[in-house]
């Protein structure tokens, strides 16, 4: 596992040249450990990030898949482009966002929600047989009862009743959860074989990320020191990630953790991000069991929606948060 002991230079938004040193170990939790939910409190308290193992999804979900993905983005760009670009959902290529940010990267962003479905997302699926679709839901479902898991846990380890307290934003009918396929493709040309920006440094502003890849590395994320850890591939686990609900949620305990991806053009890589979200008019603020005095709230209350429409607006690498943070009350003294 290596971190970078320089900032990255950057050409033309895109090229990169890391430098590495080593660095401690990422945790990793067994979620059926019976101190689970002691292990992934800490892990998000330290890190905002953690791998997990005897998760219970099958790895033949996951490799369907990532093939049925493969399959796709394998298809002449004429085909894909009738499924783009999105808007936010369906089919997009180096453009991340409308507001400049760019990378060695594309991408289809679904949303989790079938009854929500639009044209871009039944673009994305009539360009596959019919199992592409089956994969999607079938491996939603699944990472959706993992993000649950983990969230109950996060619950119980801090104290929070009742258990579902996080978990039933998710599960709920009228949750705006999404899944996002990344492919981060090999260059065709011998100069262009080098490590670039794939996806620019950014916060999740969802609850909680639950990620797989391939076994290409790439993704990275920024520790309290603001260094960078490059973090091993694992395509048998999943490795959750503190969103920036949930830090608001805990008032700041956990951290919403700044991650990015470098992609080594020699190798493609693909990666699928479940991410659950609440519905569009949750109210989101921190939760009363941990911070029961309104005046010890370090971030003002909004609701799901607002949020995410701030981000969208936002460049990747904003601080999206400090919008919406409290700002202290000052208190005044007379002389004496």
């Amino acid at each position: 596992m290596v971190v970078l002991s320089q900032p990255v230079s950057l050409d033309n938004h895109i090229s990169v040249i890391p430098t590495y040193k080593p660095v401690p170990v990422i945790p990793v939790v067994d979620l059926t450990h019976p101190e689970a939910k002691t292990l992934i409190v800490k892990a998000c308290e330290d890190f905002g990030f953690f791998k997990v193992v005897n998760h219970g999804v099958r790895p033949d979900l996951m490799t369907r898949l990532e093939q049925e993905a493969v399959g796709f983005f394998a298809l002449p760009q004429s085909l894909k482009n009738q499924a783009g670009p999105p808007e936010p959902y369906g089919y997009g290529s180096k453009r991340i966002g409308p507001n400049g940010d760019v990378g060695w990267i594309e991408y289809i962003l679904l949303n989790a929600n079938p009854q929500l479905s639009s044209a871009k997302t039944s673009a994305v699926f009539s360009q596959r047989p019919l199992i592409f679709r089956e994969a999607v839901e079938e491996y939603m479902e699944e990472v959706k009862e993992v993000s649950c898991k983990v969230l109950e846990m996060v619950a119980e380890g801090l104290g929070v009743e009742p258990r579902d307290s996080l978990s039933k934003m998710v599960r709920d009918e009228k949750s705006d959860s999404c899944l996002r396929l990344n492919h981060y493709p090999t260059a065709e040309e011998e100069a262009e074989k080098m490590v670039k920006v794939g996806f620019g440094e950014h916060t999740d502003p969802q609850i909680i990320s639950v990620l797989r890849s391939n076994n290409t590395a790439g993704l990275q994320i920024c520790m309290k020191d603001g260094s960078w850890v490059a973090v091993p591939p694992d395509h048998s686990s999943f490795f959750i990630i503190v969103g920036d609900a949930l830090q608001v949620m805990t008032n700041g305990r956990f951290k919403s953790v700044k991650h990015r991806v470098l992609a080594d053009t020699r190798r493609s890589r693909v990666s699928m991000i479940y991410f659950g979200g609440p519905p569009l008019s949750q109210k989101i603020s921190p939760l009363p069991s941990l911070v029961p005095k309104q005046e010890d709230w370090l971030y003002k209350e909004f609701t799901w929606s607002q949020y995410k429409s701030s981000a969208y607006k936002s460049k990747l690498g904003d601080y999206r948060l400090g919008l919406f943070e409290r700002q202290p009350l000052l208190t005044h003294r007379s002389n004496v």
